[in-house]
């Protein structure tokens, strides 16, 4: 209350200052009332230099700085103008002046100057290398909101740095992600370097919501899919089943006189087949068999969204929406190595309330006050109940570890941000508050899970028993995972001892279970402060200065304070009629990362009092799950701590960019980033024996620092980042009916740690850690676009080609006495060393030599993936003719249906992508949106396990997401066609 009382004080303490001069503002609109972000508002007269602003995400633009005096209005957007000049008088003050844009009788005669679409421009929140996206462009994106999640990610790349990019709604973060029919516009990497984010800026993705209108508008749809259209899934023995159906519609138009609405609702119905894909064995006869199998889902959803917009005042708006949806999975959890024992039923409900304020406070200063409330809930019910049971890289089976949970967060979120515009400069700063809580129950593998990972062990014959050499001496060799369950179901069946099992190959390698209290509560709050200014130093030069600052609670850490910088240079430019076609960028800041609240919690469940976490080395209870106070097995308890010295981590980014204006509309975009980052998060076992201590073939051996209690995992901040890339960025609008946006990467990145998930293979060798990070994908190139041909056929192509991602091999044992199975395989030089396996990548020893070399963190590097997607629309029109639009207007680029195209006489590229339907006042669209077009196999993630039976190999497509969790999944079949149909009145 204080920081804002200060704020308010400060501008009223402005004004005086700034009212000498004259500045205007307003709100730009088409002709059905909806507004023009964008939009490029220019001001000039004879009482002092022109001036240029550009329309923000609610349509609003404020244009400041004039003397007194006469002036001439004009208003520029793709395909849409002034009809011709307004002319205004000025006087000291603000003064409001709303404008209508009209469509432009011809696109290619609409020249569009500083600020626009096509231009290169010093403006820092203009950069050519970001990505617009509006009406038409979004074709190309998923219907579906998980999918068009995954499509924003392919658009924004990978982000620069570790933890991926970030996605913002309406200027919040960490909300659910809307309807695209509540999508009026999606910026991706816009002002990489600016104070007011907390994320970097290569990667980030703001999404902003449709307003209301002045007049009544809307649109229905059902979308259809079915699995006789699409391709079998290449991990199935059987296409698996499939069925679509998604409706819904949006309804805007005016409430009262000051006040307009737009609502949005969705109704998803998908009956997905889960993909299973293992080594199981045959029940009867325990030989072992790929399984594969296919388990309908079905998914359902539903999402309502309604926005309010009212006019409080000429100068002050208010926005309120509000967002409804739940989820119902029964079956989550199956796919993969899980069978359907392993699925879970899970059902989850949100509650989003937006609301936002705007004034324009005297000429030339705009104050947003925005706050959120996000609330979430779900719960998990288990299908099957019994103990766990997981062979590594083979199958799980048993009952799911999530057990009847339940989980309720409540996010808070309020913003106040002020703008001042006074002659060269532009500053802008506010605060940002946020609050969570998280109420959890979780029984998490309260039924405990048994591990086979396999290792070591005697050769068998034909008669089951152990091979011996010359010497009498049993012949060793590598025993895969599903082996040692095979051996182990096998000589229970014989009678034979739990010891007597485990020397000749067989036994559970690790057995785990928690049990204690399931409830737990916990909050977190944070802090961002920030100011910064655009200073136009000169007509072709801008410089942006700025800092942030940011703390928590949770961790001690107060030394969060985040510099910016940015500079963007036109050489050549002198004068306003002659700008300069080349922008050089330059950009330099810090970017924190904040601790969250999901592992402060972690670390007070698993203390020992509230839950204990129990682990048992070559147990000898196999099949009964008991507790871990049975004799003769070696137990202990694993305990979360965070290092009393953690801090949040962060990445210093500096950037380096060319930007050139090229003809057709295009702009070309080269840029050079560079990512060091420090103090990342990753885990620890500072409890782990002693180096040459430990002995495999005896449990409980080995000197502990902290004595016998345990394991001790350590969250710390002490992991290391190192990323360069080159990105080119080529956007294009040839005119009004082609659009096309690619990009393409060069990437290199190198770290010690992938996440607080990241523990070191040996715990006291942190040096062997360092090498290719998660994020290190060398080349990806991504296309698209909207092209809309002369049969009023419009096509929307999205293309993502990349190299293959690196993934880490292990060996499947536990060498060090962590109870971590990630330790990494030797490099043999003997072919003839026992357990020796032969790979792509060599001979690697499961259990290495004395001196052996170790393979590297991420040695391995998967497939490349090929994913070409296309929607194919065609539009009819009827009822009468929309204004603007008169019938019998022939459409540019000549008559429609004639013989033509770019390689008749005379003709153009641009002139076969030229026509545009007549507008009409309803609108049927009938489209196929077809996913991987190709039908190319591109593998998921790779498995690095040397014991699993599947090593080096995937057992899904990628993007066959949540086979753990509760989100909608589509991936049921390899290409997949989508019938969707959609009236637009």
């Amino acid at each position: 209350m204080k920081l804002h009382l200060s704020l308010l004080f400060s501008l009223l303490c402005s004004v005086p200052l700034l009212a000498q001069t004259a500045s205007l503002h307003g709100v730009v609109t088409d002709e059905s009332g909806g507004v023009v972000p964008g939009a490029t508002v220019t001001v000039s007269g004879s009482a002092g230099p022109a001036r240029t602003s550009r329309t923000n995400s609610e349509g609003a633009y404020l244009v400041t700085g004039f003397q007194p005096g006469e002036y001439t209005v004009q208003a520029l957007a793709p395909g849409l103008a002034l009809p011709q000049p307004l002319g205004i008088a000025l006087k000291s003050g603000a003064q409001a002046l709303n404008l209508e844009l009209k469509v432009a009788a011809r696109a290619e005669q609409v020249t569009v100057g500083d600020g626009g679409d096509s231009t290169v421009t010093t403006d820092p929140s203009r950069n050519a290398s970001a990505v617009v996206l509006r009406g038409e462009d979004l074709d190309a994106l998923s219907d579906d909101p998980t999918n068009l999640a995954d499509d924003l990610q392919a658009l924004a790349g990978p982000s620069a740095g570790p933890n991926g990019g970030a996605i913002y709604i309406d200027g919040f973060s960490g909300g659910q992600l809307p309807s695209k029919d509540s999508i009026r516009e999606i910026r991706i990497n816009q002002n990489p370097f600016s104070p007011e984010y907390d994320k970097l800026g290569f990667g980030r993705v703001e999404i902003f919501t449709k307003p209301g209108t002045d007049n009544y508008r809307g649109s229905a749809f059902y979308n259809f899919a079915d699995d006789f259209w699409n391709s079998r899934n290449p991990y199935a023995a059987q296409k698996a089943p499939f069925l679509l159906r998604e409706y819904g519609g949006n309804l805007a138009g005016p409430l009262k006189r000051r006040s307009s609405f737009f609502v949005d609702l969705r109704r998803d119905a998908t009956d997905n087949g889960s993909i299973i894909n293992g080594v199981t064995l045959d029940p009867a006869t325990l030989a072992v068999l790929p399984f594969t199998a296919t388990y309908r889902v079905p998914q359902r959803a539903i999402r309502v969204s309604p926005r309010i917009d009212y006019q409080l005042s000429a100068n002050n708006s208010l926005t309120f929406r509000y967002g409804y949806s739940q989820m119902d999975i029964p079956g989550a959890g199956i796919g993969g190595f899980n069978l359907a024992s392993r699925g879970y039923d899970v059902k989850t409900t949100t509650n989003t309330i937006q609301i936002a304020e705007t004034a324009v406070l005297q000429s030339s200063v705009v104050n947003e006050i925005r706050f959120q409330y996000f609330r979430s809930a779900a719960q998990d019910q288990v299908k099957t109940v019994g103990s766990s049971i997981q062979v590594l890289g083979a199958f799980s089976g048993g009952g799911a570890t999530v057990g009847s949970s339940a989980d309720k967060q409540s996010n808070y979120e309020l913003q106040e941000y002020v703008s001042v515009a006074r002659a060269i400069h532009t500053w802008r700063f506010g605060v940002r508050l946020k609050a969570l809580l998280e109420d959890t129950l979780s029984p998490q593998n309260f039924n405990g899970t048994f591990s086979f990972n396999g290792g070591l062990g005697p050769q068998l014959a034909a008669n089951n028993q152990p091979v011996l050499d010359a010497a009498g001496q049993q012949v060793m060799g590598s025993v895969t995972s599903i082996e040692q369950y095979r051996r182990t179901l096998l000589f229970q069946r014989a009678g034979y001892s739990a010891g007597r099992i485990r020397q000749l190959g067989g036994g559970a390698s690790q057995f785990t279970i928690a049990a204690g209290d399931p409830a737990l509560s916990a909050s977190q709050f944070e802090l961002g402060a920030f100011v910064g200014d655009d200073w136009r130093a000169r007509q072709n030069l801008t410089l942006s200065f700025g800092f942030r600052y940011e703390t928590q609670n949770n961790i001690h850490d107060w030394r969060d304070i985040a510099p910016r910088f940015g500079l963007a240079w036109a050489p050549g430019a002198r004068k306003k009629s002659a700008p300069s076609k080349t922008v050089i960028r330059a950009g330099f800041g810090i970017f924190y990362d904040r601790f969250a609240l999901g592992n402060t919690m972690t670390a007070r469940r698993y203390d020992g009092v509230v839950q204990r976490r129990y682990v048992i080395a070559n147990p000898d209870l196999f099949p009964v799950a008991v507790a871990p106070s049975v004799g003769g097995s070696q137990s202990g308890q694993v305990v979360e701590k965070i290092s009393a010295s953690i801090r949040a981590p962060y990445v210093i980014q500096s950037a380096l960019g060319v930007e050139r204006q090229l003809p057709w509309n295009t702009t070309l975009a080269v840029t050079y980033a560079n990512s060091h980052g420090l103090h990342l998060l990753r885990s620890r076992d500072i409890n782990a024996p002693l180096p040459g201590s430990f002995d495999p073939a005896i449990p409980g051996s080995g000197l502990l620092p902290y004595g016998p209690s345990g394991p001790i995992f350590l969250m710390e901040s002490a992991g290391l980042y190192d990323q360069n890339q080159i990105i080119v960025n080529v956007n294009s609008r040839v005119n009004k009916n082609v659009s096309l946006t690619s990009s393409y990467m060069l990437n290199r990145a190198l770290s010690d740690t992938d996440g607080l998930g990241t523990f070191p293979a040996n715990q006291y060798n942190l040096a062997s850690e360092y090498g290719p990070a998660a994020t290190d994908i060398r080349h990806r190139f991504s296309l698209a676009g909207s092209l809309n041909t002369r049969w009023d056929v419009r096509l929307s192509p999205m293309i993502v080609l990349q190299s293959g991602a690196p993934f880490d091999i292990t060996s499947g044992q536990d060498l060090y006495g962590t109870t971590l199975f990630n330790a990494r395989p030797g490099i043999a030089s003997d072919p003839n060393r026992p357990g020796v396996v032969r790979t792509a990548y060599g001979l690697l020893d499961p259990v290495p030599a004395s001196g052996e070399p170790i393979l590297g963190r991420n040695f391995g590097r998967g497939p490349g993936l090929t994913r070409v997607n296309l929607r194919v629309s065609k539009t009819i029109g009827f009822g009468a003719a929309r204004e603007g639009a008169p019938a019998g207007t022939p459409p540019p680029g000549g008559n429609r249906g004639g013989t033509g195209g770019p390689f008749a006489p005379g003709g153009s590229l641009q002139g076969m992508f030229s026509s545009t339907p007549i507008a009409r006042r309803y609108n049927l669209v009938i489209s196929m949106q077809m996913e991987n077009l190709l039908n190319h196999n591109n593998p998921g993630p790779i498995i690095g396990n040397i014991t699993s039976p599947l090593f080096g190999q995937a057992n899904q497509p990628v993007g066959a997401r949540d086979l753990g969790g509760g989100g909608f999944s589509e991936a049921a079949n390899n290409r997949r066609l989508e019938l969707q149909v959609r009236l637009n009145f």
